[in-house]
């Protein structure tokens, strides 16, 4: 299987980013929901914190890595479409990195914003300082009150959309039984009584 992109499907380095945003995405809204349910007192919460953060920026990494990737690789031929699935699939694809861009965002501001302070140790290691100028704000109670909403609601929405997208991909594959999903699945290597004999 190629590493880059060919005309008929996506290369093994765009799925590996696919695959990977999305499976951390899944996790991120777990572990988000657990931590947020614990005491501040309980051992476990700021621990998880720190977790969450760190795969939050690991996202936001990953993104940012995808967008440039796909900026140098041609897009496989898809399937024809109805011109309403077109535009669901747009919305849909930039709805998802923009709140695959804004959650970390907002989660930094929200830490930068808190009263309590607490350090950003990415991994364990790599320390992340607040944004300057928004924890030294006279108002960023107001602000991490702001960003906590902004927070909540883009993870919520970035959820339905993931929902949706997997309806869509099942929906041309079982329905349709097109390529759409194909395309980002690796590829399964025949076995020799496949393969077509000389």
């Amino acid at each position: 299987m190629s590493l880059r992109n060919t005309q008929s499907r996506f290369g093994t380095i765009a799925i590996s980013f696919h695959w990977l945003i999305a499976l951390l995405f899944i996790g991120m809204i777990g572990l988000g929901l657990t931590m947020t349910n614990l005491p501040l007192a309980n051992p476990w919460t700021f621990p998880l914190f720190q977790w969450h953060k760190s795969f939050g920026m690991l996202i936001l990494a990953l993104v940012v890595l995808r967008l440039i990737w796909r900026q140098t690789q041609p897009l496989p031929a898809a399937p024809p479409l109805r011109p309403y699935e077109k535009a669901a699939m747009h919305l849909t694809h930039y709805g998802l990195y923009a709140a695959l861009f804004l959650m970390p965002l907002t989660g930094w501001v929200v830490v930068s914003s808190s009263s309590l302070g607490l350090p950003t140790i990415l991994f364990k290691t790599i320390h992340l300082p607040h944004i300057g100028f928004i924890a030294a704000s006279p108002h960023k109670a107001l602000i991490n009150e702001w960003a906590s909403e902004a927070h909540e609601v883009i993870a919520w929405t970035a959820s339905a959309l993931v929902v949706g997208h997997v309806a869509a991909a099942l929906y041309h594959h079982v329905i349709r039984k097109d390529d759409i999903l194909r395309r980002m699945l690796p590829e399964r290597r025949r076995k020799a009584s496949d393969k077509e004999t000389p």
